[in-house]
């Protein structure tokens, strides 16, 4: 069919298109601001996009029109509407979707789903789980919120070669149930999906996920977030429970068992085999450092992991990792030495370049962290790598998001930025006053409302040994790059 895809530059929608566009249909796709990189990734697919949501795309008179949630029925200033594409397909009675359906309809039917939900570290652990299962031989496809590095791609549709009648070699200290549960004959191919909870879109306000229906689901982590579409916590915690009324009596939930809000998650009621992580009572556990720790499976060590990652999130997406590959075959050994050669994701703790400076070198990073809690566990796990001695960690952040924009957690930054030396926050298009919430830091924290501004004061602040973390869902207007070339022209 040919599909026309509102908001394809997304990183979910643009997922989406790829999908499409290798599974044979036609592709086109507009958006706001269309740009690299998935811009650039699109059109190697052969994908035609167009500039903005103006009604003359009706012209093109595609089967299906698939609407990303960036579209809504809001207005301009003067009246008129903001998509005015979407006013049209109303209006002409053509037919149209969301992409989690359209994806549920023709790429999860038939497919064993394995979903990766949480408020933190979905992408991260979603790419694991893809990779355990590819170096596994199991070819999984997948559809993830970023760039695995294993991969270089953000999704591909994986193949037939994914289903095999293999069993499980369990180790004997199983529970009563587990082996039979953890050892069935895989019966069809594996898709590893980010499984988001925010809405689906303006006509379906259900969280994306509900639409996928896995037969392995994890339950990474649940704080309070999007302050745009839900009033508290519990509000969140009601959709993680309609995820979990969709996966069957023979699925698994794989359960943080840190979480006190995903244990009232699992009170609402569940139907599956629970197998829980993270405590040192639950039925997988680890012993170590996050970057070298052995794996126990209810108290036993099954598996080493050793890799260049660092933070206690990420030691705790592994074991999730670990947990849900086991559901489909995996061995928790062979899992963990997948891991081993595990490359992570774009954008989190990416270095963007290194600089000579004073004697020394400035090493600058980029990360996808925007909530407060991610900002924190990002700092922590930097300063646990680098130790006392190991040079000033200079954190350089936007509140980007729209929970964030709304100022609902501007309390936590100064908890959040707390592992920093200091913290530089560039505060344009706020309604409230970063000075303010960051004033616990004292010197510490610095305010600019502009990206030149805000370079200025880490350049002027960096000396030898320092190492700078920009921190954003967006863009941040170039400030990587930015932030290189001033520190110096010999960045590497």
């Amino acid at each position: 069919m040919h599909i026309h895809i509102l908001g394809i530059c997304g990183t979910f929608m643009g997922g989406l298109a790829a999908l499409a566009r290798e599974a044979g249909h036609r592709v086109t796709g507009c958006d706001a601001g269309v740009y690299p990189p998935m811009s650039d990734q699109l059109r190697a697919l052969g994908i035609d996009l167009i500039e903005g949501f103006s009604a003359d795309q009706m012209a093109l008179a595609p089967d299906l029109y698939v609407v990303g949630n960036v579209v809504s029925r809001a207005r301009l200033a003067d009246g008129s509407p903001k998509f005015p594409l979407m006013e049209a397909i109303l209006e002409a009675g053509a037919p149209y979707t969301s992409g989690p359906q359209w994806l549920a309809e023709h790429v999860l039917q038939g497919r064993h789903v394995l979903a990766v939900a949480g408020t933190h570290g979905k992408t991260t652990t979603t790419s694991m789980l893809a990779w355990v299962l590819e170096a596994n031989g199991l070819k999984p496809g997948f559809l993830v919120g970023g760039v695995p590095m294993n991969f270089g791609v953000s999704a591909r549709l994986g193949g037939a070669a994914a289903v095999r009648s293999a069993q499980v070699k369990e180790e004997p200290a199983q529970r009563a149930g587990d082996t039979e549960l953890s050892a069935q004959p895989l019966r069809h191919p594996l898709f590893v999906i980010e499984a988001d909870e925010y809405d689906t879109a303006f006509f379906d306000k259900r969280s994306k996920f509900v639409h996928y229906r896995p037969r392995t689901a994890i339950l990474n982590n649940l704080e309070f977030d999007h302050a745009d579409i839900f009033d508290n916590l519990a509000a969140i915690e009601r959709q993680f429970h309609h995820l979990v009324r969709t996966v069957p009596g023979s699925g698994r939930l794989v359960v943080n068992g840190l979480e006190e809000s995903l244990d009232r998650v699992l009170h609402m009621g569940h139907w599956s085999e629970v197998r829980s992580f993270g405590a040192a009572v639950s039925d997988f556990s680890a012993v170590g450092e996050p970057h070298a720790f052995d794996v126990l499976e209810l108290g036993r060590k099954v598996a080493r992991v050793e890799w260049s990652l660092t933070g206690e999130h990420n030691q705790l997406n592994a074991l999730a990792a670990i947990a849900a590959a086991q559901h489909v075959g995996v061995l928790p050994a062979d899992a963990a030495r997948a891991l081993g050669s595990f490359q992570n994701v774009r954008r989190r703790m990416e270095v963007r370049g290194t600089v000579p400076r004073d004697g020394g070198s400035v090493t600058v990073y980029d990360d996808f962290a925007h909530h407060p809690t991610a900002i924190r566990t990002t700092l922590d796990g930097l300063r646990r790598r680098l130790g006392a001695s190991g040079g000033r960690i200079l954190a350089v952040f936007e509140p980007r998001s729209n929970t964030m924009k709304l100022g609902t957690m501007k309390a936590q930054l100064p908890w959040s930025l707390e592992p920093a030396d200091l913290a530089f926050c560039h505060s344009g298009g706020l309604d409230w006053d970063a000075r303010e919430a960051l004033a616990p830091m004292g010197a510490r924290a610095s305010v600019a409302p502009t990206i030149d501004e805000l370079v200025q004061q880490v350049v002027a602040a960096a000396k030898a040994g320092d190492h700078i973390v920009c921190m954003s869902n967006g863009g941040f207007g170039g400030v990587h790059s930015r932030l290189l070339t001033a520190l110096g022209p010999t960045a590497q």
